[in-house]
């Protein structure tokens, strides 16, 4: 999910192959990384909806992530090449978080975008980028790609649905689709008319879950089967604003924020998504020497005890009033009641979790305490943190 949200009354955004059924269900939009997406739905809002996901189950359209395809022969040895993570880790049929980071140049490090890599085989990799970054990512991968290798832009062809919470493989097996998957696996299933639905057993949310890809043109009937088979669940149509407290309660970083051009992995503790062992991908050496010498600033949680919410852009304050730092991402917190955010602080302010330090709220210091996410624990069986998009 891409943050930056603006009234869609006043932009030209691309709209979901399921704007429809959006409209229908009275759904709020905003744009996000050009493309109209729903924020929450009448009948509850993002709360219920948070809270569909942590106790049963929610259907999300993420239709504005980015798709395509790295074919060709010798296809995933070129993508590993570019990307921080080793595909060389996983096999066919399986899917990999990644970051596409900048080769070189005053931001080399820096993300361009994080991404999930879905390994068909060595000559034929897709590719599931953030909305906003998805041109640059491939634009960087077409100008590098040698001959016969062949980049394509599926973008508008594919559709992305999110199926998340403890009844989600309920859900998916009432549709006759694969739910017995291990964690960031995929297979790829014979729909109706015989078009192929994928199922990968991820998400973001730190609930079980699954993304499907679909064919934009039948997208509507899949979204309409979930929500039929996962009535007796009492599932939920969520949107993208159940999606960001989510992903924040478990402390997922998300581009723009806790990702960026100017953020690296390490300092956004995602350096578990480098292949530190490669011997090439883009940004290697400025990586591995912040890493030999140590990030000069890293993401921590923060809990505010209060009534107070952290905001993105808000001052991290030490008890002597000095900025150490600044707030990422900043949200109410649905399951735990209170305001919680991600921050980045300074490493030499020496801080560890328990520390109290404050946000600067319009000129007055909000009591905060670092914490150390996630901050709602997860009751999946996964091993490392999932897809942060």
């Amino acid at each position: 999910m891409q943050e930056g949200r603006t009234s869609v009354s006043t932009v030209t955004a691309m709209t979901s192959p399921l704007h429809d059924r959006h409209v229908a269900a009275g759904a709020k939009f905003a744009d996000f990384g050009g493309w109209s997406m729903p924020i929450e739905y009448t009948g509850g809002g993002v709360l219920a909806e948070h809270t569909a996901v942590r106790e049963g189950v929610g259907l999300f359209d993420v239709s504005h992530l980015g798709t395509a395809t790295v074919r060709g022969p010798g296809a995933a040895e070129f993508v590993n090449s570019c990307l921080t993570n080793d595909l060389a880790r996983i096999g066919p049929g399986q899917a990999q978080y990644t970051l596409c980071c900048v080769a070189d140049g005053p931001q080399a490090g820096g993300v361009v975008d994080d991404l999930i890599v879905y390994l068909h085989g060595p000559d034929d990799v897709l590719l599931v980028p953030n909305a906003a970054n998805a041109a640059d990512v491939l634009a960087r991968l077409a100008a590098a790609a040698p001959a016969g290798i062949t980049v394509t832009d599926r973008h508008t062809d594919v559709a992305v649905l999110a199926l998340q919470g403890p009844r989600a493989a309920e859900v998916l097996a009432a549709v006759g689709l694969p739910g017995e998957l291990p964690y960031m696996s995929f297979a790829g299933t014979p729909g109706s008319g015989g078009d192929e639905v994928i199922v990968c057993r991820t998400g973001y949310t730190g609930e079980h879950g699954y993304e499907l890809l679909v064919a934009a043109e039948r997208a509507g009937l899949l979204w309409d089967a979930l929500l039929a088979a996962g009535a007796p669940e009492q599932i939920r149509p969520c949107g993208l604003g159940a999606r960001d407290t989510l992903r924040t309660e478990m402390g997922y970083p998300l581009h723009g924020h806790e990702l960026s051009l100017d953020i690296t992995p390490n300092q956004a503790r995602s350096g578990w998504a480098v292949g530190w062992g490669k011997d090439a991908f883009w940004g290697r050496d400025a990586l591995v020497s912040e890493k030999a010498a140590g990030p000069a600033r890293q993401l921590w949680g923060l809990q505010a005890p209060g009534r107070g919410i952290p905001r993105p852009g808000m001052a991290v304050l030490s008890a002597d009033g000095q900025q150490v730092g600044e707030v990422t991402s900043g949200t109410f917190s649905p399951t735990l009641r209170t305001g919680i955010a991600l921050a980045l602080l300074d490493t030499a302010a020496g801080l560890s979790e328990g520390d109290e330090v404050a946000v600067d709220v319009r000129g007055r210091p909000q009591p905060v305490v670092v914490r150390r996410p996630p901050f709602v624990e997860s009751r999946t069986k996964d091993p490392v943190p999932p897809t942060t998009r």
